[in-house]
């Protein structure tokens, strides 16, 4: 999942880019106002996390452009204002939670995971598909209920073919959902992915086809 940090203080953004790295996000970060609201625009984010005390324009601003230009991800609102004015003008104005500084990191991941279960997966903590099931929390996948060996890279490939399964899925969609602006995923790189998932489905009645020109698509074999 790829996630938009608006946070000016450095300090703060190193932290949670560092701490949700290491939980498998994929965090670009901006320190302002203006640049959160030209990111929005220039890569598809799974979730935007904004600091409403923004420089250069504030962050009821920057929500306000980004649902006015019709961005639905979800935001929360991570914020050390704190009154209830505060809180419901944010959530009024398209915000879908609201963080108070100081928090604790568990619990702002776990609003993460909410989030983005409720947006990908329809609120649910398994999926499964042929003979693969897919713990939305976790991110474990099991095949035929044994754990299935997978490298980050071809988890997160297989967890972008999955929530849109029967659908053709574009090369340039998975490059700009697993790259941030520190490390961009080359088409290359794609290719030995996603050819190592099939091998190791092979043997699960699921396949990754490749339309040509297109991209792929995942589909149960009968």
């Amino acid at each position: 999942m790829r996630i938009l940090l608006a946070e000016d203080d450095r300090f703060l953004a190193d932290g949670l880019k560092a701490a949700l790295s290491e939980s498998g996000y994929n965090i670009d970060t901006v320190n302002n106002g203006l640049d959160a609201t030209a990111a929005v625009k220039l890569a598809p984010y799974d979730l935007l996390i904004l600091d409403l005390g923004l420089p250069k324009m504030d962050g009821l601003e920057v929500l306000k452009t980004v649902r006015g230009s019709g961005h639905n991800m979800p935001v929360i609102i991570l914020t050390a204002r704190d009154g209830l004015d505060d809180r419901v003008l944010g959530l009024d104005l398209g915000a879908n939670d609201y963080v108070t500084k100081p928090f604790q990191l568990p619990e702002l991941e776990a609003r993460i995971r909410a989030l983005l279960r409720k947006d990908n997966w329809d609120n649910h903590t398994e999926v499964v598909y042929g003979q693969l099931s897919f713990n939305t929390l976790s991110r474990a996948v099991l095949m035929d209920g044994q754990p299935l060996d997978l490298s980050a890279r071809e988890l997160a490939i297989l967890e972008i073919l999955l929530q849109r399964s029967g659908r053709m899925v574009s090369k340039q969609q998975i490059v700009e959902r697993l790259s941030t602006w520190d490390t961009e995923l080359s088409s290359n790189a794609v290719d030995i992915a996603m050819h190592r998932l099939r091998k190791k489905l092979e043997t699960s009645k699921v396949e990754i086809k490749t339309l040509r020109g297109l991209g792929y698509l995942l589909e149960k074999i009968d």
